[in-house]
């Protein structure tokens, strides 16, 4: 994206991907998703970390699947979720400065001395 403008395809699918991030409840369960040792999570753990549903937490997980950003293995009567790390990976790609350069903010925070008013 900052070397070369999105195609209509790559827009779309990139679009689908953020409007599945655009919601605190799905980003949560996304974080808690990566962040669990062992990299994969029953919907028995999720569940109870919400003050929703059952269905709305399946809901949310749905779209967060359909987006490619989580899988999931039915064993028995659980569903174990783990994150996609292909995904992930490609928007932390898309979004990163080019020449592993730092944001324009820390690039600012980095140059001024401690304690100096930004």
């Amino acid at each position: 994206m900052l070397t070369a403008p999105l195609t209509e395809d790559q827009a779309a699918e990139l679009a689908a991907v953020f409007k599945a991030l655009g919601d605190p409840v799905r980003l949560r369960l996304l974080s808690i998703i990566a962040s669990r040792a062992g990299g994969e999570v029953c919907v028995c753990e999720l569940t109870p970390e919400f003050p929703l549903s059952q269905p709305t937490i399946s809901h949310h997980l749905k779209l967060l699947r359909q987006a490619g950003l989580i899988d999931g293995e039915r064993r028995g009567t659980w569903v174990y979720y783990r994150l996609v790390p292909e995904t992930t990976e490609r928007l932390a790609a898309l979004l990163a400065s080019p020449g592993g350069e730092p944001p324009a903010g820390e690039r600012r925070a980095a140059a001024e001395p401690a304690g100096a008013p930004a």
